[in-house]
């Protein structure tokens, strides 16, 4: 009777922890997004700012010169966003001439196959443009609170950043205190791990990134879809948001192929061409390109994406799979959380290395027995 209520006390404590948590990231996302994006930031700068240190750089120079290449990136990226919506605005009027026989077409399919008639279309749209005037102020007022929220963090993330870099022996102190001595040596090849993981992961990426978009690029221009440079490049760099980022960047040359060419093969050409890319990168480019891969499951990569959009919107999708990876390898050297790093890893041979470290005499075909 004892022994199942020590059980049910430890099942139900990290229930309890993991609750509060989640609780805590929700209500303290204003505060806790900004300084997740600098404490990012400021691992993947790390290892540039410790070279130029060590070319006799002042710490504070170095900081400044990593936080300008990561400004100097992102510009790069608003700079597309931008080119992209001047392309728009320039061909929204020709578009609509070209959809408007499309749109005909489609309330006519609507007409023969839900029987809703044309006359009641226009009447349901003239009423939700209507309703949308009506609220433009209030939506006006949500776009404008966004964009100062937004700003404020854009504001504040280089901030942190600049002083987890700066102050990095204070936090490194901090946490050997928080987690006591004794495991002072496995924090220090944690750190180092992570470090070192994540920058290479970064350079490589950016070099996917690149692959991907030439890829892009010359499917497009070989469909002669216009500004095909640009939608091949953005769509590979919005694949940074997992699995919802591609589907987005794809609808405007996909939109774009649907109006300006006669057939309906050339959407579909473009839906094919970023489908092949995309297994390409995943199968290919990213596997080689990449020389250090997280090693995340699938399975643990899609909970943290979903648990991410539920607490922080496209934040947490984006922040949410560097720290599970990080989440893995503090599983790695703590061998209390072997259970956690089964779970996370996408490889068996973690599995048979467990449970051969906890029982000798285990063989490691009884793992394959067992799962099969």
């Amino acid at each position: 009777m004892e022994n199942m209520h020590n059980n049910h006390y430890s099942l139900l404590k990290p229930l309890q922890i993991t609750l509060f948590g989640a609780l805590l990231l929700y209500f303290g996302s204003t505060l806790f997004i900004p300084i997740c994006y600098g404490l990012l930031i400021a691992v993947i700068l790390f290892p540039f700012c410790k070279w130029l240190e060590r070319h006799r750089w002042p710490r504070s120079l170095a900081i400044t010169a990593g936080l300008l290449l990561v400004f100097i990136i992102f510009s790069i990226i608003i700079s597309l966003l931008f080119i992209e919506i001047d392309v728009l605005r320039k061909e929204v009027p020709e578009l609509m001439v070209k959809a408007k026989p499309s749109l005909v077409q489609l309330q006519l399919w609507i007409e023969s196959a839900l029987g809703l008639s044309v006359a009641s279309q226009n009447e349901w749209w003239q009423q939700l443009l209507h309703n949308l005037s009506g609220n433009s102020s209030n939506i006006l007022q949500s776009i404008i609170a966004a964009t100062a929220g937004g700003l404020f963090t854009l504001f504040l993330v280089p901030m942190y950043a600049a002083l987890f870099l700066h102050n990095r022996e204070t936090f490194v102190q901090f946490l050997v205190k928080l987690i006591g001595g004794g495991h002072r040596q496995q924090l220090q090849v944690i750190l180092a791990e992570t470090i070192n993981t994540y920058f290479h992961f970064i350079k490589g990426m950016v070099l996917v990134y690149l692959i991907v978009g030439a890829l892009n690029s010359i499917g497009l221009l070989a469909l002669g879809i216009p500004h095909a440079i640009l939608f091949g490049m953005l769509t590979a760099i919005m694949t940074i948001i997992p699995y919802v980022g591609i589907v987005i960047s794809a609808l405007l040359p996909i939109s774009i192929a649907w109006i300006t060419k006669d057939s309906i093969w050339y959407p579909i050409g473009v839906v094919a061409i970023f489908t092949f890319v995309q297994y390409l990168e995943a199968n290919i480019i990213f596997p080689k390109v990449v020389a250090t891969q997280l090693k995340v499951s699938t399975w643990a990569t899609l909970v943290a994406i979903v648990a991410g959009g539920l607490l922080w919107g496209v934040s947490g999708m984006i922040l949410f799979i560097p720290f599970i990876g990080i989440l893995k390898i503090i599983t790695e050297h703590i061998p209390e959380w072997g259970a956690l790093n089964v779970l996370l890893g996408r490889d068996l041979n973690v599995i048979e290395e467990i449970n051969v470290k906890e029982n000798p005499s285990f063989k490691k075909k009884n793992i394959q027995q067992v799962i099969k």
